[in-house]
Parts: C-alpha cells; structure tokens; sequence
C-alpha cells in the first residue's frame, strides 16, 4: 500500500511543478486556471476565481463597504518590517466592468502602508490596520483614490508582522474590536487629545467612534476573529483552530483583588488532525525531525507533527450569508495556510457557557476545500453580500514566519517569492440563483430598518452600522415598533443595539429585554440591567431560567449588585454549578464588600 505522503508527493510530481532551489526541491507556482483544477471542493459546491495576479497581489483581508465596493487590503511587506520610506502594502479598489462575475479593473485606493493587515468600512471611508496604528482613509472627489488619511489610534505593537492589530469587526453590541494578540501597547486616541491613554497588554482592543469610547477587550486572538449572529467571539491562533472568548474584559478587571484569569479556551479540544494532500516542505521536514530528536533525547513525552496537523490556522470566519444549505449557517470556516485548505466546524452547545467546535459528519475524514497546489495559503475569508463564501488566497511560496525557521534553512527560501502573486475566491452552492440588488448605502434610514430583518448577516449588520452612524432619530419609533413585536428575535437584537446608540434604551426597553422568548436577548437585557438598581428584582426572577447561559450572565451581572439576596442567588448559582470552573470565576469577579475582602 502507498503511504499517504507517497501519494501527495506523486500528485505534485505528475503536475510538473517540483522547482530547485540550491540542491532542495519546493513547488513552483501553478497559473490561476491551473490552481483552480487543484482544487477539491465539498460536494454540492462551486469555486470560481473572483480576481487574481496581476489585478491583486499578497490579498490578507477584504470588504464590501455599503455601496458594494470591493476593497482589497494587499500585505507584500510580509513577512519582513519594512524599512522607514519603504512600507508597500496598500489597499485596491476593485471593479468588474463587464458584469460578467469576476474583477476586470483595479485602482490603488492608498499604498505606502506599513504592514497593512485589516480594514473595516466606516463612514464612507476605511479604518485600516496598519500598526503602530489605527488609520481612516477616505475618498471625498469620487475617483476611488483616498486623499483624507487620519491616524485615529496609535501605540500599537509593531514587531512581528503575523501577530499585531488587526481583524477589525463590527459587533452587534456597537463596539468595533480588533485582534491584538495580547501585546502591550499604550493606546492614544488623536480624535481626543484629552482621553487618557489606555494599556493593552494581554488582551485585545476595541472602540467605538460614535461615542469616542476605546479600552481593552477580552482574549489575544492572532490572525481571525469570528463573531457570530449574537456578539460571541472566537479566535484562530496556529494550532489552536478555534478559542471562545468567555468573558468580557469589564468582569474580570471589577474587582482588584480578585486573581488574574484568562478568559479564553479553546473549544476543540485535542483534535488537530487535517487532511490534507500536499507533503510537508523540506525545511519543515527537516526541523520537525530535529525537534523530535531532541524531545527524545531529553525524555520528553511530546510529539512533533509535520503535516496532517493543525499549524497555521488563519481567518476563522462565521457563515451567516444565508445562501448555504442552513447546516452550514452559524458553522465556522478557517483556512489553514500551512495544510492548504479551508476546514469546517459546528459550533454546538457545551459545557456551561462554552461552545464546542467540532467536525460535521460528513468532514470526518475530509476538508470543506483541500488543494494539492502548496502555494494555495487561504488567509482569510469573508461572507459576502450575495451570500457567498469568499477565499482570500495571499499565494506564497513560504508563509511561515522566518523567526521560527532555523538559519541554515532559511538559506535556500525567498520569503518574498509570490509576492506578485495573490487570488481571491468565491464559493456558492450549485444551482445558485444571484440577483442585482439595492445596497444599504442608497437606502433611507426607514428602508434601513427593515433591513434589519434581512436573512444574510451582513445586510443586518450593516444596516445597524449605518443607523449607528447617521444617527438620526427620526426613526426612533420605527425601530422600537421592530423591537418590540419583530418575530425574528436577531431583528430584535440589531433594533436593541440601534435603540442603544439612538438614545432609546428606555426602562420599558429593558424590561422586554429580560422578559424576551430568546436567551440571547435575556442576556442582553441582563447586560443593560446592570447599571440600574431598579430591576434588581427581575434579574432575580432569571435564577430559575432554564437557559445555562442567561444563568452564566446573570452570574455575572449580579456582581454590580449588593445585599442578602444577591447573595443568596449566587450561592444557589455557586452549588448548582460547582464542577464548572467558568461559572466560579463570574461568581468571584463580583464587586465585594470589605467584609467580603
């Protein structure tokens, strides 16, 4: 029987792609059309090409502002610093003039961007990733060129271009989060020279522009940030394919006395097993079998994994297009730039509060999207507004850092071979029908809340960012008639988190809040509930709620409140979830007394 590296080996072999490079052999890099045959792709799907070289180069991130321009964020400065004058990231707009489904025409919309990793539609313009900072960029004359540039956050880690801000994300809650990796940085807000600076260390960032708010966030996610339809987050990190986000920042830091806890865990276990059909490269082969060497000679019980393992998990992202079969919705998909492939996992209810990420039935022994092409390295992905998937392919030849490659190996590698190169694409499921449409940018604010009822995620949350940003009340009453009688409780939640940002969180609000047929919004009036004394007896009538996660926040939420009875609720609370440590660390963040110290 041929072993399974056999098999890839002759894969690449029988596609004449094996090149020389100083007396060891890589890949070379197969044309578009030649990358797209490599592809194996889940049953019921198609891949096309969306864009490709030389239309873009080193893609990382991309977006659909609420007009529908596509802007590309292009990394070729990876994986080196750039020297002072010499950064060449940039972002481009791209243009498909002939309709016919694929981008025919790019314009720079800014370049010179040092390390450039993220960008987030904001107010007709970008936020972008580009550390030390947080910029935005706009185009005011209407030729897709920015010519506004603004450093709106700065002090930002700077020193390892794989780990620093970025994954910008709209929450549902109104507040924009940023992926920082855990990194100390002390953060200015030039929009306010009067905020007081803000340390980062161990956790990630996130602001909110329509209230001049910035602080820490709970977790150190890398590269990939998934939030899904109700505001959790999870991250992708290398071997760590999916971690939860458990608590928020504000908790944990309540109380001073209270031991440093991290508020992240990873949700799928030991599983690291992949499949996938390209050999381990030679300089990974090599280091793989001297780091084995050395945990067997020092007696170590530790396994050194080359291939078929999770090492370079990348752009963990949450399908919520509607498009898909609805298995697929509220699944996570993550690329894996060193197996090359795009891996699927559910999400399912766990223990407590957790979540567990597991594989579906029919990815047992397979991958959503696998390539035999070792230069197909799928950074990121994105749902778009039509409901596809989108795969950001930054085609390289090497992506793995050169920190952690050994000197003598790194001799015979061009970390910068490919960076002519890039492709985006896109996924949908057979016999898709799509459709010309009208983007939330052209619509008023009253068509814009009846988009919050829409099936595809980003119409809703979009939708909430343009209200939130236009801030016209005038709509008040029409997005508190959706909040309170909408039959989709995701409807409700987006018109709740407007009403917050308009000024329309009312008692009454609240109250229907805690009262809502949905845990999710449960929890949400649990979070308005706590700045205000007067429904201490309402959050009290959810200690028998039959949901463990509105239990988790009430858990939570109670620890701003003082008393017997409070006390009462969390010793029931303590009892009834003795063996779940996440349920022990809400309970002791609570604000104590001195007799509690």
């Amino acid at each position: 029987m041929i072993k399974h590296y056999t098999i890839r080996t002759l894969i690449l072999a029988a596609s004449g792609i094996w090149v020389a490079c100083s007396g060891h052999e890589y890949p070379g890099p197969l044309t578009p059309e030649e990358a797209l045959n490599s592809f194996h792709l889940q049953q019921g799907f198609v891949i096309e090409t969306l864009a490709s070289e030389p239309l873009i180069n080193d893609p990382v991130d991309v977006t659909f502002d609420e007009f529908g321009n596509f802007f590309v964020v292009e990394m070729l400065d990876y994986p080196y610093k750039p020297a002072p004058g010499t950064a060449r990231s940039r972002i481009r707009y791209l243009e498909d003039t002939d309709a016919d489904g694929r981008f025919d025409h790019a314009v720079v919309f800014e370049d010179s961007l040092n390390e450039a990793t993220s960008i987030l539609p904001w107010k007709e313009g970008l936020l972008v990733c580009a550390a030390p900072d947080i910029l935005y960029l706009k185009d005011t004359d209407g030729d897709m060129v920015a010519d506004t540039k603004e450093v709106v956050f700065t002090g930002f880690f700077d020193n390892n271009s794989e780990a620093q801000i970025t994954n910008l994300k709209f929450n549902v809650d109104n507040w924009i989060y940023a992926s920082n990796y855990g990194h100390p940085g002390e953060i200015r807000y030039l929009g306010d020279t009067e905020s007081p600076v803000v340390s980062i260390k161990g956790t990630d960032f996130r602001f909110r522009l329509d209230q001049g708010k910035f602080e820490p966030a709970a977790g150190s996610t890398q590269f990939g940030q998934a939030i899904d339809d109700w505001g959790n987050r999870f991250g992708t990190q290398n071997t760590i394919r999916i971690s939860q986000i458990v608590i928020p920042w504000r908790y944990l830091v309540r109380d001073t006395t209270m031991k440093p806890t991290a508020p992240v865990v990873n949700i799928a276990g030991d599983d690291l097993e992949m499949f996938q059909l390209t050999p381990a490269p030679y300089w990974r082969a090599e280091r793989t079998e001297r780091r084995q060497k050395r945990y067997d000679e020092q007696g170590l019980d530790r396994k050194e994994w080359a291939e078929d393992h999770f090492t370079g998990c990348s752009g963990g992202t949450i399908y919520n297009g509607g498009l898909f079969p609805e298995k697929y919705y509220g699944t996570v998909f993550i690329g894996e730039v060193s197996g090359n492939l795009v891996h699927r996992d559910q999400l399912n209810e766990g223990k407590g509060p957790l979540f567990q990420a597991v594989r579906a039935p029919e990815d047992q022994q397979s991958e959503f999207l696998v390539s035999s092409d070792s230069w197909f390295r799928p950074a990121n992905l994105e749902v778009a507004p039509d409901g596809s998937l989108l795969v950001v392919d930054m085609y390289r030849q090497h992506i793995e850092t050169p920190l952690s490659i050994p000197e003598d190996l790194k001799e015979d590698m061009d970390f910068y071979h490919g960076d002519d190169m890039g492709r985006i694409y896109r996924i949908y499921p057979q016999q898709s029908e799509f459709s010309d449409f009208k983007y939330p940018g052209e619509m008023t604010s009253s068509e814009l809340v009846s988009t919050l009822e829409h099936a595809n995620g980003w119409w809703r949350l979009t939708a909430q960012r343009l209200l939130v940003e236009r801030a016209d009340s005038s709509v008040i009453e029409q997005v508190l008639d959706k909040y309170m009688n909408s039959s989709s409780a995701l409807a409700r939640l987006h018109s709740l988190f407007v009403l917050e940002a308009l000024g329309g969180v009312s008692e009454e609000v609240i109250l229907q809040a805690l009262q809502d047929p949905h845990p999710q919004l449960r929890i949400r009036g649990l979070q308005f509930a706590e700045t205000h004394s007067d429904f201490l007896s309402e959050l009290i009538k959810l200690s028998i709620d039959q949901d463990k996660r509105v239990q988790f926040q009430l858990a939570l939420s109670l620890g701003y409140f003082q008393g017997e009875e409070v006390e009462s609720i969390l010793e029931q609370l303590s009892r009834k979830f003795a063996d779940d440590p996440w349920f022990q660390t809400a309970i002791d963040s609570r604000v104590k007394t001195e007799s509690q110290l």
